[in-house]
């Protein structure tokens, strides 16, 4: 599936781009419109937290989704969309740090160290930090094979982020969505697991051809 360079370039990116700002301004009409229920707060801190996992979803199926159907460009949504991830990322955590605790440091420090999902959720968002700093061509270059291995830590810190919406939702009954997502994710890494098997199992049956032809 191929899509055409200018196209891709002035139609197809910036409107990804805009639809991928489309939460961030239907919560700011809905705060604008006081339509965000009884309790806006949690449905701000809630809504951002459950985009950022959205988008950390949509930047691990872009590998996939160009094996599956050969579209090479979509490669080229990934850093966005990984930027976008640690945008809403970054919003979330900011919503509950002034929506929710005021900046009382003393109540969010207890809060990491007392309530688990917390925990999880704070360090998922440290992972995900050192991956948007170094998300420039700029930085690929000065890192090189380094980069790569940097760039691993979206596997674990995607699971931190199911688990934490996981256990968000467990506390309110809302489980539906939670594990909509854990499987999608559990799908995407299974993928990957299951190519690493195929090439390890690939190069022990060429290894006792290539020692009798030698």
């Amino acid at each position: 599936m191929q899509v055409r360079e200018p196209y891709f370039t002035k139609v197809f990116k910036p409107a990804v781009f805009v639809l991928a700002l489309m939460p961030l301004v239907w919560l700011a009409w809905g705060a604008w419109q006081e339509e965000l229920g009884a309790n806006p707060i949690e449905t701000i801190t809630r809504s951002l937290g459950e985009w950022t996992l959205r988008f950390l979803l949509l930047t691990l199926l872009i590998s996939p989704l160009r094996r599956a159907t050969g579209w090479v460009q979509g490669v080229r949504l990934r850093r966005m969309l990984g930027l976008f991830a640690f945008f809403y990322g970054t919003l979330h955590l900011f919503s509950y740090l002034w929506l929710d605790q005021f900046y009382d440091w003393g109540e969010i420090w207890k809060d990491i160290l007392k309530r688990p999902f917390i925990t999880v959720g704070m360090l998922a968002f440290l992972l995900m930090t050192p991956l948007a700093l170094t998300s420039f061509k700029k930085a690929m270059r000065k890192l090189g094979r380094n980069w790569q291995r940097l760039h691993t830590l979206i596997y674990p810190l995607t699971m931190l982020g199911a688990l934490h919406f996981w256990w968000l939702a467990e506390s309110k009954s809302r489980l539906a969505m939670p594990l909509l997502y854990s499987v999608l994710l559990a799908i995407l890494l299974g993928e990957r697991v299951f190519r690493w098997l195929q090439k390890k199992g690939a190069w022990r049956l060429e290894l006792p051809g290539m020692l009798r032809r030698s």
